[in-house]
């Protein structure tokens, strides 16, 4: 698994007050479009928080559920990448925190089916949607949105992009061993 550790701020393990843990799936099917959120003018790959007592398959699986009303069952799921990002006084929180985001690969080719999805409020609110874009056109999309919410989209789509490398690496890598 490839690891990136993302810390602006120069903080050290004892500087941190808190930890999060998030997953996030890249949801791709049989011709190739991958499945992303969009909500608040901000793409996202679908995911969210650990739940306490919550393991991080566990986790990917019910917020891919909730947010894409997609059910994955009898997956075995390891994650390929993994981003840690260090934050000095959070959102103006007064605690540094760090951020740890476990990013999977789900290979289906279930849809989207928002009667099944269970938005949460900000997610409702930001009038989520689960888009399917082809992957040879997702990084033109992605790098597109950033106008719409600059401050927001310019650091979540750079990690994007650099998931979706090393995605492709992966897939390349698995192409070329069955050639």
């Amino acid at each position: 698994m490839k690891e990136i550790l993302y810390n602006y701020d120069n903080l050290t393990k004892d500087d941190i007050d808190e930890i999060v843990i998030r997953t996030k799936g890249l949801i791709i099917n049989d011709n190739d479009e991958i499945t992303l959120g969009y909500s608040h003018k901000t793409y996202q790959f679908p995911g969210g928080h650990l739940e306490e007592g919550e393991t991080l398959s566990a986790c990917l699986l019910r917020e891919i559920k909730e947010e894409t009303g997609i059910e994955i069952t009898n997956a075995k799921i390891e994650p390929f990448e993994k981003i840690t990002y260090y934050s000095k006084n959070y959102h103006n929180s007064g605690k540094n925190r760090q951020n740890e985001i476990y990013y999977y690969i789900i290979e289906t080719n279930a849809v989207f089916d928002a009667n099944k999805a269970s938005l949460d409020d900000w997610e409702k609110e930001g009038n989520y949607v689960a888009k399917t874009i082809p992957l040879k056109e997702v990084e033109e999309v992605l790098i597109n949105s950033i106008p719409d919410n600059p401050v927001v989209n310019k650091v979540i789509v750079e990690e994007m992009l650099d998931v979706l490398k090393e995605y492709n690496k992966i897939k390349t890598m698995q192409e070329n061993k069955t050639d």
